[in-house]
């Protein structure tokens, strides 16, 4: 978040760029800061357009509906939180975009579900809780991942990545500030579901 602008994230390429929208009052909710955005939205560039996107730990919706401004298909947004899914699905009817869906589920229950698959899934869970190497598991295994999906993993500055799953291939790895961020691409042979 911007400073002065406490509640609101602000949009920063896109159809959409330059839009403030709000930030449900929720504790631990940490939206994606702009320069950490600005570089993942560039490595994703040539993908972005057309693209089918899940984001997965939604909280602000910073990612994803950074991505349904810049040219994403369709976004979908995962949340446990009533609050936070209210906010997202309002804020997606203010910009008026209807590619973007909001969906209050669990989302590791969600997960081991069937549906997909994605090209392009932002995973920045609660840093607090154990949920990356879960997610990514289910990602791999049940068939949510499109043959050469993208997957970004964002984890607490101190530490690491976490061992990927064995298609997985870690392409850009950064800091800024107090978080660690990535970008994995699966091997697209590998992404046959869950009978594989």
């Amino acid at each position: 978040m911007r400073a002065g602008n406490k509640g609101q994230l602000r949009i920063i390429g896109g159809r959409y760029r330059g839009r403030r929208l709000s930030i449900p009052a929720q504790p631990g909710l940490r939206p994606t800061a702009d320069r950490v955005r600005e570089t993942l939205f560039n490595w994703l560039q040539p993908v972005i357009l057309g693209s089918r996107c899940l984001d997965l730990f939604a909280g602000s919706g910073a990612l994803g509906f950074e991505a349904a401004s810049r040219g994403a298909d369709e976004v979908l947004m995962i949340d446990c939180s009533e609050p936070v899914t209210q906010v997202l699905a309002a804020s997606a009817r203010s910009l008026g975009a209807a590619q973007v869906r909001v969906r209050r589920a669990d989302a590791l229950r969600w997960l081991a579900g069937s549906g997909g698959p994605f090209d392009l899934v932002f995973l920045d869970p609660p840093f607090h809780k154990d949920l990356l190497a879960p997610s990514c598991t289910l990602l791999s295994s049940r068939g949510w991942l499109a043959p050469g999906a993208l997957v970004y993993l964002e984890v607490p500055a101190n530490r690491a990545v976490l061992s990927l799953p064995p298609d997985w291939t870690l392409i850009r790895d950064k800091r800024a500030g107090q978080v660690r961020f990535a970008l994995a691409a699966v091997e697209p042979q590998k992404c046959n579901g869950p009978e594989g």
